[in-house]
């Protein structure tokens, strides 16, 4: 039926909350399939089964309350979709250059299966390495291995893209760009390999790339010069993905430890054996300084009393020195039962998160580890993600909030449920998703995440609807509805909708308001 609609009004309650990011939290999870560790379970399994497993692991994530997955898409210089720069992944079909059979798109298939849950889709990407071992037959003939042999370096017994060599980077940020043009991702992501982390007693061997390459004038060492070479991957990634797809945010997971105290008195107070700054030539300090990151999580797998790096510490300094790039944590549930035994460690680390202000969720390493569940780690962290949230938007992006939609009509009985239907006139608008809330008899117009029925993408019409099957007779709901656009900016809310569904002889939604 064609209603009147009249607004509600919200006590204590300002218009503002839809821009606000109170109610907002990082929940994520890695998806590793370098070496088959979470996905797929066997390289040798069918498509069909490959699929099936996938499927199983997004279920589970959803069903604990996380709202993000990172899934590794490029893990050793081949992928999980069809690509010119570089071959299929063996780890999806055994063998590397072989593509699936019955043919399908991995990455287009996963990325489809992570929306249809409201889980955003981060497309992780090792930038620099190509072998998990010294065996180069492996690799396809065609692999940039064999056509550009000088782009690539032996580091104890795997190779890599030497990070030196300006041809050989610039052709990975192309590779990596390509997915990001031609994919509905949420967000590229890097890991914590750069340069390799040192063996002992081996050099990396690129003093030849030095000398060759490398402004005498402008690098007094070989250290500083590899650090330029990261600086200028990421920040070129990062102005090329933002110009060409501003929608996309560029985070980065490093190792935990920028410098310690001892060397920089701008570093942390740790006595950590490797740091980023020194030893992987990682400047994340840098890179956030500069703004070319959406986001970072520092791997913090330690434990909260370790003696050379204790849990808090780290995250302390993180907060102090994260220039407003988004900061999330990393922990490491595959440590528990094997070296950590206490079955509140991880429910204690995501509370010392919660303290610090500039901390805006976490990432879990990894996976497979919630469904072996160490320690009943998962019911610790249904705990902690007790109602579903929104991950937060990016300072760096587009912070104008979509206009607020209008609902238009709502009838139903309960039996087919409650139909809401408004309109998006502007087809052209940035919006990607419209949040339903709904409310029974308390905190109309919060938009905690509690209230959030659920999530549903915008449709290329004029006309927008939603069916609410859950219904119950006799009982009063109110619904109201807001937009999102790509980095999760909300509107301000719609005008609210008041029914009753059914009553003591009527079947009919009754309007109220």
């Amino acid at each position: 039926m064609q209603i009147r609609l009249l607004f509600l009004l919200f006590f204590s309650v300002v218009a503002s909350i839809g821009y606000s990011q109170e109610n907002r939290e990082f929940r994520a999870v890695w998806i590793a399939t370098v070496n088959n560790i979470d996905f797929p379970s066997s390289s040798s399994a069918s498509m069909q089964a490959q699929r099936e497993d996938y499927v199983r692991y997004l279920d589970k994530i959803s069903s604990i309350g996380f709202n993000t997955v990172i899934v590794q898409v490029r893990p050793v210089a081949d992928t999980f979709y069809p690509s010119a720069y570089e071959p299929w992944s063996k780890f999806l079909t055994g063998e590397q250059g072989k593509s699936p059979n019955p043919y399908f798109n991995p990455l287009s298939f996963m990325i489809e299966e992570a929306h249809k849950r409201n889980l955003d889709f981060h497309a992780w990407f090792n930038p620099y390495r190509v072998t998990m071992n010294a065996d180069t037959t492996a690799l396809t003939s065609d692999h940039p291995f064999y056509t550009n042999r000088d782009w690539f370096v032996k580091y104890g017994n795997k190779y890599y893209y030497n990070p030196g060599h300006p041809k050989g980077r610039d052709f990975v940020i192309d590779a990596i760009m390509d997915v990001a043009r031609h994919y509905d991702i949420d967000a590229v992501h890097f890991d914590d390999y750069f340069y390799p982390y040192p063996i002992a007693g081996q050099d990396f061997p690129d003093q030849e790339t030095f000398d060759l390459y490398a402004d005498s004038t402008q690098f007094l060492t070989i250290e500083d010069w590899r650090r330029s070479n990261v600086d200028y991957f990421v920040k070129t990634f990062s102005e090329r993905l933002h110009k060409e797809r501003p929608d996309v945010q560029f985070g980065i997971s490093p190792f935990g430890v920028w410098r310690n105290k001892e060397v920089d008195p701008k570093g942390s107070a740790t006595r950590a054996g490797i740091t980023n700054y020194d030893d992987l030539y990682a400047d994340v300090v840098k890179w956030m300084a500069n703004k070319w990151l959406d986001y970072v999580i520092p791997q913090v797998y330690w434990h909260r009393e370790l003696g050379a790096a204790p849990y808090e510490e780290v995250v302390m300094w993180w907060n102090n020195n994260s220039f407003g790039t988004n900061l999330y944590i990393g922990q490491a549930l595959y440590k528990l039962g094997e070296k950590w035994m206490d079955p509140n460690e991880i429910s204690a680390q995501i509370d010392i998160n919660r303290k610090y202000n500039n901390v805006k969720g976490n990432a879990f390493f990894s996976a497979k580890y919630l469904f072996s569940n160490p320690l009943n780690v998962v019911e610790s962290i249904q705990e902690k993600y007790n109602t579903f949230v929104l991950p937060p938007s990016s300072f760096r992006m587009e912070q104008d909030t979509p206009n607020k939609v209008r609902i238009t009509n709502a009838e139903g009985n309960i039996y087919s449920g409650v139909s809401l239907s408004w309109e998006d006139k502007n087809t052209n608008s940035d919006i990607r998703k419209y949040v339903i809330y709904r409310y029974e008899t308390t905190d109309i117009g919060s938009l905690k995440g509690q209230f959030i029925l659920d999530m549903v993408n915008k449709q290329p019409y004029q006309k927008q609807e939603f069916t609410d099957l859950t219904i119950k007779k006799g009982v009063t709901y109110t619904y109201i509805v807001t937009a999102l656009d790509a980095n999760k900016n909300e509107s301000s809310r719609s005008n609210a909708i008041m029914l009753k569904a059914g009553g003591l002889f009527s079947k009919k939604v009754k309007i109220i308001h």
